[in-house]
């Protein structure tokens, strides 16, 4: 038996929908409690549905009982303060699991590429249901910042770059892709993330918003992309000695792609 996924999503992995007003709503992000947890940079997130309704972000299989990313507890003195933020996760009737505002400071291409990471929504999740994916609403406006994504996170040539101006909204089959975000700002960005559950509702909102599986990618300089290449390998590679010194054993070398 299979998991239900998203037709719109079986091409690509991944849709642009029609960007939302972002200027016609409040800034209600800058309100919330944030707490630190390590993502790809230097971030902090606050929680609007976690586990069990409290201030934190652990994935939902490491708590008792442990269970799918799916059915989040809404954090009621955070959603008090944004509740449009709410409305915007529940927006496409889709089941909610963790869902948060991702604050990520500046950081370089080559930082980006080496924590680009897979995520782990579906772990515990039954055949028969709901595919989990994440749905990426960008606050702020970061017209020059892209999320990337990599299906081989070792080979670039499999790299998609989409920017991320005010009000953009993406969906990604995040357990398909390696990603991590370049935020090439001067001020902090900030971005909804939220878990949904694939199915209908989840069809219906992409529809309804032309989610676009070929939407215009970034283009970058091909020197400057392995130039990032060699950076990824040269930190693995450190990270790989420091930590066998320590008597661990790491993942062997992987050939470069450039």
């Amino acid at each position: 038996m299979a998991f239900i996924t998203s037709d719109a999503l079986a091409e690509t992995g991944y849709v642009v929908l029609d960007d939302h007003d972002q200027a016609a709503d409040p800034a209600e992000w800058l309100d919330l409690e944030y707490v630190p947890w390590r993502s790809s940079g230097i971030t902090r997130f606050a929680p609007l549905a976690s586990y069990a309704g409290d201030l934190e972000c652990n994935g939902f299989w490491n708590h008792t009982p442990p269970r799918t990313d799916k059915h989040g507890v809404w954090v009621e003195p955070q959603v008090a303060l944004a509740p449009t933020l709410q409305a915007r996760a529940l927006a496409p009737g889709a089941a909610v699991g963790r869902c948060r505002v991702i604050e990520l400071q500046p950081n370089e291409y080559a930082d980006a590429v080496y924590n680009l990471h897979q995520d782990d929504n579906n772990r515990l999740n039954d055949e028969g249901t709901g595919w989990v994916v994440r749905g990426y609403y960008n606050l702020t406006d970061d017209p020059d910042s892209m999320l990337i994504l990599r299906s081989d996170r070792f080979d670039p040539a499999t790299e998609i770059r989409l920017p991320l101006g005010a009000g953009s909204r993406i969906i990604v089959d995040t357990q398909r892709f390696w990603h991590a975000v370049w935020h090439r700002g001067s001020a902090p960005r900030y971005a909804l993330i939220t878990s949904w559950t694939s199915g209908p509702e989840l069809d219906a909102y992409i529809a309804a918003n032309h989610g676009d599986p070929h939407p215009a990618t970034v283009d970058l300089d091909p020197a400057f992309v392995d130039a990032a290449q060699v950076e990824l390998h040269r930190r693995i590679e450190e990270r790989r000695r420091a930590f066998e010194a320590q008597g661990i054993v790491m993942e062997p070398p992987t050939p470069l792609h450039i």
